[in-house]
């Protein structure tokens, strides 16, 4: 299964209907009952949701908002500093709110001018093949829940800052935005598990985790550290490697760590040329040969 899948706590619906969220022990809400039936109810409006519906539109807490502006502020920050040109200048087309949690119809709203891609909710964990084949329709799967007010700039789950902050900045980039749908294009061809996870594990160390030179200076643009406070930080550390699709799609990787190793290219145009052109011609048999390769 794909790594990430273990990032997300698990959505049940009982015999009764009722929606439940399992948190781990370790999660900063797991013994609060307040948050853990916040999170059964907006599980619940996002399970119930239906294509062509408006997104289920969530009346956010006053804890819930103030997580966002704490976190908006820290991260614009350090945006400022670490963050690709290409990003902060999708951020600025963009024009997210930092005093309140945008609506996913709202964030929506903003994105399909810049790059067609509009947002739906998802209560959890969308499997792989929904998930990433949606982007071939410039269609984005995102959780609405918040983390736990008492560790504002800590998750261990990818929450609406991560998909708002890390991902929507990153798909105000029509160049990025390409690249997701060619690999939303590629699923369409991928008929085996084995492919699938490579093309997520190839996702998984460029768009969510890669890194890019500007002049004498590494800049991060992938979602996962644009929206981790730690994390984007920590990247200036890791082993830097030239983009290598055979070793990106092998790899293996601990997501409860800071990745010590990352891919670094030299520009964005490099990405797309490498991650983009891979996406759009990738098969089963051409992931099995990069596999044998490893072997």
């Amino acid at each position: 299964m794909f790594e990430e899948a273990q990032l997300y706590s698990p959505v049940t619906t009982g015999d009764d209907g009722d929606v439940t969220v399992h948190l781990s022990d370790e999660h900063p809400g797991a013994n609060d009952p307040e948050y853990r039936t916040r999170r059964n109810a907006i599980a619940a409006r996002a399970l119930a949701y239906r294509p062509g519906e408006p997104a289920p539109r969530i009346d956010y807490t006053d804890e819930e908002q103030e997580v966002w502006r704490i976190v908006s502020a820290e991260l614009a920050r350090k945006h400022r500093t670490y963050a690709a040109r290409e990003v902060l200048e999708g951020e600025q087309r963009l024009g997210l709110p930092s005093g309140h949690i945008p609506q996913l119809d709202e964030v929506s709203s903003k994105l399909l001018p810049l790059s067609g891609f509009r947002y739906v909710p998802a209560a959890g964990l969308v499997p792989l093949r929904e998930f990433f084949g949606s982007f071939a329709d410039r269609i984005f799967h995102s959780t609405q829940y918040i983390r736990h007010h008492s560790a504002p700039l800590y998750t261990p789950e990818p929450d609406a800052i991560h998909e708002i902050i890390g991902h929507a900045n990153q798909l105000a980039s029509p160049r990025f935005a390409a690249i997701y749908a060619e690999a939303g294009t590629a699923v369409a061809r991928l008929e085996t598990e084995a492919a699938l996870k490579f093309l997520a594990d190839v996702f998984w160390f460029s768009l969510e985790f890669g890194v890019v030179r500007e002049g004498t200076e590494i800049r991060c643009y992938g979602a996962g550290l644009l929206s981790s406070f730690g994390e984007i930080e920590e990247f200036r550390h890791a082993e830097l490697r030239p983009l290598n699709v055979v070793e990106m799609g092998t790899r293996t990787y601990d997501i409860t760590h800071y990745q010590p190793v990352l891919y670094c290219a030299e520009s964005v145009s490099e990405i797309e040329d490498m991650i983009g052109g891979f996406f759009a011609t990738m098969t089963d048999d051409v992931v099995a040969s990069h596999v044998g390769d490893t072997a």
